[in-house]
């Protein structure tokens, strides 16, 4: 594809920048933008909910100080949960997740459209050892209680976790992407761009455990040819004769 002017300005906008115009060709209408603390942004807010008639399901940390500690300090006090979800036993652990909501502080938070606030808080039992962990996570979201119920927010959070999970776990633990060396150039863009476009293809052939995959098929060319049909000899599984 060719590439017209100076992309050196371009390569090096930030992905808060950047989130704005690569959303500027989809269909938002109607529909729930999730996105973790980083894009947790007011402009990205009033762009999302004002001008694409989307709304927005933000994670809420730390580099929002002032609107965590005010959710911190409004759910410390947390009684029954509006809503407790509790996920299949498997990938040898116990999940239960539980929601709390409120809009009592839509008036006082200084955030647009604010419809909800909201904490989920996560308990995993691993079950071999039997070790539980817990962690509560702290969001905003522009749908209304009669938009969203806390079932509803708490299944718009699970998926913004698979599809977390099913990439950007992948290319951090599997990848190690945090510690690539790559740095000049185009390099970073270009690696980057086939690590994701290995992740997709193994997710497209049904893979469920991508690291476990990619263990099998590392430094066996031939093994890569033969999974992907590459090759006019490649090992093809065959019923045995009658």
């Amino acid at each position: 594809m060719p590439v017209h002017g100076d992309t050196s300005e371009l390569k090096q906008t930030n992905e808060i920048g950047m989130a704005i115009p690569l959303l500027d060709d989809l269909d938002l209408c109607g529909k729930d933008l999730t996105a973790d603390a980083l894009l947790t942004q007011r402009k990205l807010a009033d762009y999302l909910v004002d001008t694409r008639h989307a709304h927005y399901h933000f994670t809420v940390k730390a580099n929002q100080p002032s609107l965590l500690a005010d959710l911190v300090l409004f759910f410390n006090d947390r009684k029954q949960p509006h809503f407790v979800m509790h996920d299949p036993p498997d990938h040898g652990r116990i999940e239960t997740r539980k929601i709390w909501t409120t809009t009592e502080l839509n008036g006082y938070l200084n955030f647009p459209y604010l419809g909800q606030a909201f904490a989920i808080e996560r308990i995993t039992i691993n079950k071999k050892t039997g070790k539980a962990s817990q962690e509560i996570a702290y969001g905003i979201t522009s749908r209304s209680p009669g938009q969203a119920s806390p079932q509803r927010l708490l299944e718009i959070n699970r998926g913004h976790w698979t599809i977390e999970n099913c990439c950007h776990y992948v290319l951090d633990w599997v990848f190690d992407e945090d510690r690539c060396r790559i740095r000049t150039g185009y390099g970073p863009e270009n690696i980057s761009r086939l690590r994701r476009f290995a992740i997709g293809l193994l997710q497209s052939k049904g893979v469920k455990n991508v690291a476990q995959k990619m263990r099998r098929l590392n430094r066996n060319l031939r093994a890569v040819f033969d999974y992907l049909r590459m090759s006019n000899n490649s090992f093809t599984t065959r019923p045995a004769p009658a």
